[in-house]
C-alpha cells in the first residue's frame, strides 16, 4: 500500500513539474512569437516608407517635366502669336 501511494505521489510532482515546464516553454514561444511580429512589421514599415518616399520622387520628377514642357508650349505659343 505504502508503495502505491509513494508511486501515486511521485507521478503527482512529476506532472506538476512537467506542466511548469510546458507553461514555461509556452510562455517562451509565445515572446519569440511576438518578437518575430514586432521585427516584421518593422520591417514593413520601412518598406512601406521607402515606397512612398520612392513615389513623391518620382511624382516630383514628372511635375517638374510637366511644367518644363508647360513652358516650351507656353514660349511656342508666344513666338506664333508675335508671327
Amino acid at each position: 500500500m505504502k508503495k502505491t501511494i509513494l508511486a501515486l505521489a511521485f507521478m503527482a510532482v512529476a506532472l506538476v513539474s512537467c506542466a511548469d515546464k510546458t507553461k514555461e516553454k509556452i510562455d517562451e514561444a509565445g515572446d519569440a512569437v511576438g518578437t518575430e511580429m514586432e521585427q516584421r512589421v518593422d520591417t514593413l514599415a520601412d518598406k512601406a516608407g521607402e515606397a512612398v518616399d520612392t513615389t513623391q520622387a518620382k511624382a516630383g520628377e514628372a511635375l517638374e517635366e510637366g511644367a518644363e514642357k508647360l513652358d516650351e508650349a507656353g514660349k511656342e505659343l508666344k513666338e506664333a502669336a508675335k508671327k
